[in-house]
């Protein structure tokens, strides 16, 4: 039998919390001194404990937690609420790292509005480029599902290229097709084609519905405004509105799909380089 001070020791719990789980039923001692009013446990119930422990730290009432092994869910059953509830805080998680970082990528692009890039773009011909791809769609340029998006497109992407025995010659390319203006007062409703695409020999005879992939051919840009980011993906969006405004300060309009080319990502997403090709025209 161990004492409550030894027990809540042994248990990683404090002597006030056993008190509480006492006093509300949860976890009973399993004697209690006449003549002292001591609380006994024995070892067999830090089991019990572990699992109050676990239920509660998942985000379960001790009402749930009670309900939980008052109907004497086994271990395995146990488990399986546990892996469940972890996958569900993990995604949150997820979500609310990705949020903090559109948050930051926002505030970057307010910072630098006062700022007019001087040597940050260039204007330059893009030559024509040939591309096994496969597309997507997404509902919402939020990086939360572009990003997904564009990765499950590359990853698949890659391993049909493999499985086809082609090799890529470039850095990964993506751009995207939107809807006409007449649709874009539904913001909810339209769907953002997004094409992921890998450049490949001229004389390569892949890209048929048996490879599981298309071979397409980007047209020659007489004339694009480019920009090089450096770091997170997240952080685009500052790097694009420079651009934004130094199109338009330059007297020029966009035309056609802007393409962005993963030049590096092989150190990690804080070293991950990557050049904004937007085609042009004067106003």
């Amino acid at each position: 039998m161990f004492t409550i001070g030894d027990f809540a020791r042994h248990g990683r719990v404090s002597v006030r919390m056993l008190r509480h789980y006492d006093a509300i039923g949860l976890l009973r001692p399993a004697q209690v001194d006449r003549a002292s009013g001591y609380r006994l446990y024995r070892a067999a119930q830090l089991a019990r404990l572990n699992r109050i422990v676990a239920l509660k730290g998942l985000g379960f009432t001790l009402q749930q937690v009670r309900t939980i092994l008052d109907e004497d869910v086994g271990a395995e059953q146990l488990r399986g609420m546990l892996r469940l509830r972890r996958a569900e805080l993990e995604a949150a998680m997820a979500e609310a790292a990705s949020g903090l970082l559109q948050v930051e990528a926002r505030l970057r692009s307010i910072e630098s509005e006062g700022r007019m890039p001087l040597d940050d773009v260039i204007v330059r011909p893009l030559p024509a480029v040939r591309l096994a791809e496969l597309s997507g769609t997404a509902t919402s340029f939020d990086p939360g599902r572009i990003g997904p998006l564009i990765d499950a497109l590359s990853a698949e992407l890659r391993l049909r290229l493999a499985d086809a025995g082609v090799t890529p010659t470039g850095p990964r390319t993506v751009w995207f097709e939107t809807p006409g203006e007449e649709e874009d007062e539904d913001q909810d409703g339209f769907g953002i084609a997004v094409h992921v695409g890998f450049p490949v020999p001229a004389g390569d005879g892949g890209g048929g519905s048996s490879d599981g992939f298309q071979v397409v051919t980007l047209p020659a840009v007489e004339r694009a405004a480019v920009i090089v980011h450096h770091g997170l993906a997240h952080s685009f969006l500052s790097t694009s509105q420079l651009m934004v405004r130094w199109v338009e300060a330059h007297g020029y309009r966009f035309v056609g799909h802007a393409r962005e080319i993963t030049l590096d990502e092989s150190d990690g997403p804080e070293s991950w380089v990557a050049e904004l090709q937007a085609p042009i025209v004067a106003s």
